[in-house]
C-alpha cells in the first residue's frame, strides 16, 4: 500500500512540474501553426533538390541531428548562422555559447529571425524554433541558457549554414 501511494504521489508531482514548467516557456513562445504562409515556399519535390537528405529530415520533417555530428557545435569565429533552406541571417556568434549538450546553442536569435511554438510531441512540453521566411524546423528554446537572456536556443546545425565575418 505505501509503495502504490508513494507512485501516485510521484507521479502527480512529476505531472505538476511538467504543467508549470510547459507554462513558462510559453510566456515567450508565440504559437506558429504549420500551414502558417511564409516568403520562401517550395513543394516537397522542391524542398528535395535544394537540400541533402539530413537537412530535409530535419527542416522539413521537423528531425534532429545526432549530437556531437555538427561542425558548427565547435564554430568559433566572428560571423552569422543562416538558415540551411532559404539563407536567413538567423543567429550572431556574439550570441552563441558552449552548452555542452552536443549541437549549437545561443542565447538568442537575431531580431525578427525565427517563430516559435509549443511542440507536444514525445509527451513533454517544449518551444519549437522555426526559420520566420521558410518555416524550417531549427530545433528547440529552452529556458536553462546564460544571462542575459537565460535561454538555450539548441540548434540543428544541420539545418544552417555559418559565414564567418562581422557578426
Amino acid at each position: 500500500m505505501q509503495s502504490r501511494r508513494r507512485f501516485l504521489l510521484t507521479g502527480t508531482a512529476a505531472a505538476a512540474a511538467a504543467l508549470a514548467w510547459g507554462g513558462r516557456l510559453r510566456a515567450f513562445a508565440a504559437d506558429t501553426k504549420p500551414q502558417d504562409s511564409f516568403e520562401v515556399v517550395h513543394s516537397d519535390d522542391e524542398w528535395h533538390r535544394l537540400l541533402n537528405p539530413v537537412q530535409f529530415d530535419v527542416l522539413r520533417r521537423e528531425g534532429t541531428e545526432r549530437p556531437y555530428t555538427s561542425p558548427l557545435n565547435d564554430e568559433h569565429r566572428a560571423g552569422t548562422f543562416e538558415c540551411a533552406g532559404c539563407k536567413l541571417t538567423l543567429f550572431s556568434s556574439r550570441t552563441k555559447f558552449d552548452s555542452h549538450t552536443g549541437w549549437p546553442s545561443f542565447w538568442a536569435p537575431l531580431d525578427h529571425a525565427v517563430k516559435t511554438r509549443i511542440d507536444g510531441s514525445f509527451g513533454v512540453v517544449r518551444t519549437e524554433v522555426h526559420c520566420r521566411r521558410c518555416g524550417g524546423h531549427l530545433g528547440h528554446v529552452f529556458d536553462d541558457g546564460p544571462k542575459p537572456t537565460g535561454l538555450r536556443y539548441c540548434m540543428n546545425g544541420v539545418a544552417m549554414n555559418f559565414t564567418a565575418g562581422a557578426a
